[in-house]
């Protein structure tokens, strides 16, 4: 169905060949969200993370140019995974599928409306214009999301499910687009739409799943800010919330819920895990900050844990991802004298345009995809699922849930290696 909309720019999701905007959209969140904690810091790199920011945040603006309206996908995922093509050779249908009135998606528009608001913040002082564009459109969006209820993957069930259905359901992201237009706009209509609806949207249920479909934890960091160095007293319940969170990841104390690995890794599912191991160093780095700013601990029942001991543990679970692990094995492609050779991901995977100009189909790519030699063009910078509850790594191309890249994986993982950088002066 063609439908005439401009949808050029965006990112890949991963390593295939669609752009999903559920996760597109939470990558941008927290790109954005790793500059405005860190980007003080970031130095020569700050430009680089603007323009990454930029590339996705004027894809979400064509996306959501038309009122009530929101083109969340481009690409029929089961007929892209069928093939193992290059980018440049593609030809399955970029089939563009939409959420509206009819069919709402609060989760993606929630999701798109808190990308729009970080990254309004993001550009404030370097291009007004552009930040105050951004800021009116997430109201916009934000409107929408609140007033159309319903998750994306009721009506879209079978384009977007198993790959970004919306498991957790669609309150969280309410409470979390809310949560970024209070921090971009300080209109008191967002801290009163948290007062009054953050129990019905799970403010204090506990949950310690950090990531693209569960925004539940981040919302409590976030919020915690506005108590703990603005002193808004009206969100005292936010410290409380977000203490919990922190208390559930501390081995050996009181009311502790996390999984390690014997070599240390934080572990929660199987597939992908090393996004929850990004997402949680960069909550447990931005809490410290707010908490030292504030000059409070976290008391977890009757153990101190202190900002310091929050920042050991997320230098050591990224120290784990860049290679202090048992396998002394870099996750992160391209870095350290170890790293993954044969990740999940087309591009990576097939010769180059240069070396094979000659057009590959799409079943002859997975003649590739099956062989066991390197990757011939090296993603520097991507970081995978990374290894099992058992510190294993097979390595292989075909195992998507250990070897695939994705950029919500990279994306918070932005600000803690500024933030760890930093700290040991190499930035």
């Amino acid at each position: 169905m063609e439908i005439q909309v401009d949808l050029v720019g965006g990112y890949y999701d991963a390593g295939d060949n669609v752009k999903f905007g559920f996760p597109m959209a939470f990558t941008t969140t927290m790109l954005s969200w790793s500059v405005i904690e860190f980007g003080g810091l970031m130095k020569g790199e700050l430009q680089n993370a603007k323009q990454a920011i930029r590339w996705a945040t004027d894809y979400l603006l064509k996306a959501t140019a038309h009122p009530d309206t929101i083109y969340v996908q481009v690409g029929d995922a089961n007929q892209d995974h069928s093939c193992w093509e290059r980018p440049e050779d593609m030809d399955t249908p970029r089939s563009v599928f939409k959420i509206d009135k009819n069919s709402p998606g609060s989760d993606v528009a929630g999701e798109t409306a808190a990308a729009l608001a970080a990254a309004s913040l993001v550009f404030k002082r370097s291009d007004p214009t552009y930040s105050k564009l951004l800021t009116r459109r997430a109201i916009r969006v934000f409107q929408f999301a609140d007033k159309y209820r319903g998750p994306y993957s009721n009506g879209l069930k079978k384009v977007v499910c198993p790959f970004y259905c919306s498991y957790s359901g669609y309150q969280d992201e309410l409470l979390w687009g809310a949560a970024w237009l209070h921090r971009a706009t300080r209109n008191p209509t967002y801290l009163n739409y948290i007062q009054v609806n953050g129990q019905i949207l799970g403010a204090a249920e506990f949950d310690n799943t950090f990531g693209w479909d569960n925004k539940h934890v981040g919302a409590r960091i976030l919020l915690s800010k506005a108590f703990l160095v603005q002193r808004l007293k009206s969100l005292h319940d936010y410290k409380g919330h977000a203490d919990n969170f922190i208390c559930s990841l501390i081995p050996g104390a009181p009311f502790s819920s996390a999984q390690y690995t014997p070599g240390g890794l934080l572990f929660k599912m199987s597939d992908s895990n090393m996004q929850y191991v990004t997402s949680t160093s960069f909550l447990l780095l931005t809490y410290a900050k707010y908490l030292t700013s504030a000059h409070q601990i976290v008391n977890c029942g009757g153990t101190r844990v202190t900002p310091k001991r929050l920042r050991t543990i997320a230098k050591q679970q990224v120290d784990y991802l860049l290679g202090d692990n048992p396998l002394k094995m870099s996750y992160m492609v391209g870095y350290g004298p170890r790293y993954p050779q044969r990740i999940h991901h087309r591009g990576s995977s097939l010769p180059s345009v240069a070396n094979h100009p000659a057009k590959i189909q799409c079943s002859a790519g997975f003649n590739f995809m099956k062989s066991q030699s390197p990757n011939p063009n090296i993603l520097v910078g991507a970081v995978i699922g990374g290894p099992d509850q058992k510190d294993r790594f097979p390595d292989q191309r075909s195992d998507y849930e250990q070897s695939e890249p994705a950029t919500y994986i990279n994306a918070p993982l932005v600000g803690a290696l500024t933030y760890l950088a930093h700290s040991f002066g190499q930035l």
